[in-house]
């Protein structure tokens, strides 16, 4: 027998990593106050059909006294010849006849126990037409009638059907108890196994128990399972670059960042698999950071750039391009905090000449023309700029662009380059756009009266610039969305 089915949860102390499932079914068994459907929703090899299996011994046992009868009842359900326990395949059983057939069985009161328990797994398979028929005998179901539904797509099942069962989800489990499970199979079959090939076993079920127990029982004819055996079983996965794309990032190596894409392309892996894994890796390194106290706007930054290379990912024509932009972009962006300024080129404070002056420079003395035109305007700086922003939001238009440049800050005015930071990478980028930032840089122009250019970046939480700044508009915003 397969380690799988052997070392399958037969009691609620068994199941691994669902101990918010477990606890909530325990209390209601134990008080009386079970519900007669449920729905068990979460991603393959979580314990969904196994929980179900439990449940139902609990259900099909109640009330029976004698000791032989429960034993019977319950290794009946293990072996799955029980009658009152029918565990149905919607991948294949998906139609309104399967559902009527078994609306029909269920008015025959139950036979070895006291009660009738209905497993559906796959539910989200079932037709509109059977889901429909299904939906009068959950609502009203016999007295001793029990249901339970098993999904990997929970949007998949109508929301009908949803609201009349007691929805339980079921998560993926932690890597360090499909390695706690994992040793205990390993030393109760007397299985050697180095620890790191362990952890690459559950690393590579991905909070599935079932793949992890399945994947070490394909390498336990190995008189000793190593990493290298794993990975020679399972391929290269992308988790072996994560560590050194990291580590080029911090130490701003561009070339190897290069090559480790394309030893990602030459080994056949898919790189939206890579970049998920990287997500995680900064996720981690955020939340290590949140608990720590310190500072968090570059591992945000870093996710911003993930994410929507992700998204890009998948209509790009090379695919490689993009993972290769946004791993450099993010080199760039940890890096700049110590590049060292450019010199600052000489300005004419409280006004500026016509284009008819000379240009001056730092070598030569000032030349004017014959007439030189000039205009009497503000100086720019961050606190006149800020003090302006009210009459800049004011002419900005579409509303669509307004709404989104009151997401920014002004951080930093550079020469002739005002900085905005946002907090949102969506109205970043809808300022940035080439119309919408000609608008704004054209309104700013004519305010201070000599050319200003935009620069919009990512940072910390929005803070009102002055208290002149008005409330974002719903109303535009519910336009600009939908």
């Amino acid at each position: 027998m397969s380690l799988y089915r052997t070392y399958r949860p037969q009691t609620f102390a068994d199941v691994t990593g669902q101990e918010h499932v477990v606890t909530t079914l325990e209390q209601a068994i134990r008080q009386g106050k079970v519900a007669h459907a449920y729905l068990f929703a979460g991603s393959r090899g979580t314990g969904k059909t196994s929980v179900a299996r439990i449940l139902a011994k609990a259900l099909l046992t109640r009330g029976i006294k004698d000791e032989v009868i429960r034993n019977q009842i319950e290794q009946g359900v293990t072996d799955g010849s029980l009658v009152d326990l029918l565990e149905i395949d919607a991948a294949s059983n998906r139609g309104i006849d399967d559902v009527r057939d078994l609306i029909e069985k269920i008015q025959f009161s139950p036979v070895a126990s006291g009660a009738k328990v209905y497993v559906i797994d796959e539910a989200h398979m079932l037709t509109k037409e059977a889901f429909n028929a299904l939906l009068k005998t959950l609502e009203e179901p016999p007295e001793y009638a029990f249901f339970i539904l098993c999904t990997t797509e929970l949007h998949k099942v109508p929301a009908t059907i949803q609201s009349r069962c007691q929805c339980f989800p079921f998560h993926r489990i932690r890597t360090e108890d499909i390695v706690r499970r994992l040793q205990y199979i390993a030393d109760s079959e007397k299985i050697v196994i180095d620890r790191e090939a362990l952890r690459a076993v559950a690393e590579h079920a991905q909070g599935g128990l079932r793949d992890a127990i399945s994947l070490m029982d394909q390498l336990r004819s190995l008189p000793k399972i190593t990493l290298p055996d794993v990975s020679s079983r399972t391929g290269l996965s992308g988790q072996e670059a994560i560590a050194p794309t990291i580590q080029a990032i911090a130490s701003d190596d561009r070339g190897a960042l290069i090559e480790i894409v394309a030893k990602l392309e030459n080994a056949g892996i898919p790189l939206d698999t890579f970049l998920r894994q990287l997500l995680e890796a900064v996720r981690r390194n955020l939340h290590e950071a949140v608990n720590a106290g310190t500072a968090t706007d570059m591992f945000e930054q870093q996710l911003d750039t993930l994410l929507t290379a992700l998204r890009d990912l998948r209509a790009a024509p090379v695919p490689g391009l993009v993972a290769e932009a946004a791993l450099l972009s993010l080199c760039t962006r940890t890096s700049t905090s110590t590049t060292v300024e450019e010199p600052k080129k000489r300005k004419v404070k409280g006004k500026v000449e016509s284009s008819l002056t000379v240009t001056k420079t730092e070598s030569e003395p000032p030349v004017a023309a014959s007439s030189p035109a000039t205009f009497e305007a503000k100086e720019v700086t961050l606190q006149n700029i800020k003090e302006e922003w009210p009459t800049v939001l004011s002419r900005t238009t579409p509303p669509s662009v307004r709404m989104s440049l009151k997401d920014a800050r002004i951080t930093a005015v550079d020469d002739t380059t005002v900085t905005l930071t946002f907090a949102s990478a969506f109205h970043r980028d809808k300022v940035a756009a080439i119309d919408a930032s000609r608008t704004v840089e054209a309104i700013l122009t004519d305010i201070f009266k000599q050319p200003l250019k935009l620069h919009c970046e990512i940072g910390g939480p929005k803070t009102r610039i002055s208290a002149k700044e008005e409330a974002v508009n719903l109303a535009e915003a519910a336009a600009e969305i939908f």
